[in-house]
């Protein structure tokens, strides 16, 4: 029989790190209404089969100006909370939240102005972490 992890318990804010991109301690939403995670780019472009990206921008404390390059992604079109659908790119990569290192896919897209750079989704949370929406950044 193979044991479980057994869930953590986190809150409706916490801080998350992208170690691939050099990203740590970066504000997170946890939103249950959301299927997917995703993350603010500053610039996305697609040329000759390649996806270049700028994470954040320069109103995030985290924000370095390097460009990612991409030759593994899928573009998909989502439909966001106010209805309107929009064609996102999406991309594998491993986020560290609350002390798990997790595998997971991100639409990429333009958060500007928002508080909350990345939205994790149920996708990511899913048999992994019970969302208390009481507590804020517990990890």
């Amino acid at each position: 029989m193979i044991a479980k992890t057994p869930k953590s318990i986190i809150g409706r804010r916490e801080w998350a790190s992208l170690p691939l991109f050099g990203l740590s301690k970066v504000k997170v939403k946890i939103d249950t209404g959301a299927y997917s995670s995703s993350i603010h780019v500053s610039k996305i472009i697609e040329k000759n089969g390649l996806l270049y990206v700028v994470f954040l921008d320069a109103q995030h404390p985290e924000f370095q100006s390097i460009q990612h390059t991409f030759s593994s992604y899928r573009k998909k079109n989502v439909k966001s909370s106010n209805g309107h659908v929009q064609e996102r790119y999406f991309i594998k990569t491993k986020i560290a939240l609350a002390d798990r290192i997790i595998n997971t896919e991100f639409s990429l897209t333009e958060r500007k102005g928002m508080r909350y750079p990345i939205l994790i989704g149920r996708k990511t949370l899913n048999n992994r972490f019970i969302v208390d929406p009481s507590l804020k950044y517990t990890h």
